[in-house]
């Protein structure tokens, strides 16, 4: 739907980013600029860095993932279905809408806002807000990257836990995110949650935070 790369490719651009953040092996390295954070990293060819440390880290259990490896193998076709033909042909076939406004609106112009507010929480959400988990790195907790991204702002908490699912604090934060992971967990298609324990997250606060929380 939203065509940001395969499930592997994606995957593997974000682990970097978390490995090396706010390096030249960043990907999207936010210290290079809004610009280049927000989308210029798509239009240059990738930092010798990213390209060297990314091949120290391990994907292959994304590999072995059958649901990555079937998505990466169909995934131009699937990207045309998803992000392009279904949205155009449902409005025009169920509501009789123009093919025109179908495939400009419900595709195009859906696909440019969804692709410009996720670009956000490389950008905004590394430069703009407060820092209540870790003041000492970039990333920040940003209401607007978050409404926006459904969920996605609270990006000081994310950086800090990486290994939480919810990329939030659970019960406190609006991440219909994480609500739609509980549901598929619910549903029995989610397996291994992790998050990180209340006495963790208070500690971190005390020791690193900026007084924010």
């Amino acid at each position: 739907l939203s065509v940001q790369n395969d499930i592997y490719e994606w995957s593997r651009d974000h682990r970097v980013h978390h490995k090396y953040s706010e390096t030249d092996a960043d990907p999207h390295n936010a210290r290079r600029g809004f610009f280049f954070s927000h989308i210029g990293w798509l239009f240059v060819r990738k930092h010798r860095d990213v390209i060297e440390k990314g091949r120290k880290l391990d994907f292959t259990d994304l590999l072995d993932d059958p649901v990555v490896r079937f998505q990466r193998k169909y995934y131009k076709s699937s990207v045309v279905l998803m992000c392009f033909v279904i949205p155009t042909f449902v409005p025009w076939y169920l509501w009789g809408e123009s093919l025109w406004n179908a495939y400009f609106l419900a595709s195009i112009l859906r696909y440019t806002i969804s692709l410009n507010v996720t670009w956000l929480v490389n950008s905004a959400a590394h430069m703009y807000g407060n820092r209540p988990y870790d003041k000492y790195i970039s990333p920040r907790q940003n209401t607007f990257v978050t409404l926006g991204a459904i969920g996605e702002g609270f990006h000081n908490y994310h950086h800090t836990f990486p290994f939480d699912y919810s990329a939030s604090e659970l019960g406190l934060k609006f991440n219909p995110t994480t609500w739609f992971i509980d549901f598929m967990f619910w549903l029995g298609l989610v397996t291994d949650r992790r998050q990180a324990p209340k006495e963790m997250i208070q500690a971190r606060k005390e020791r690193t935070g900026d007084g924010s929380a």
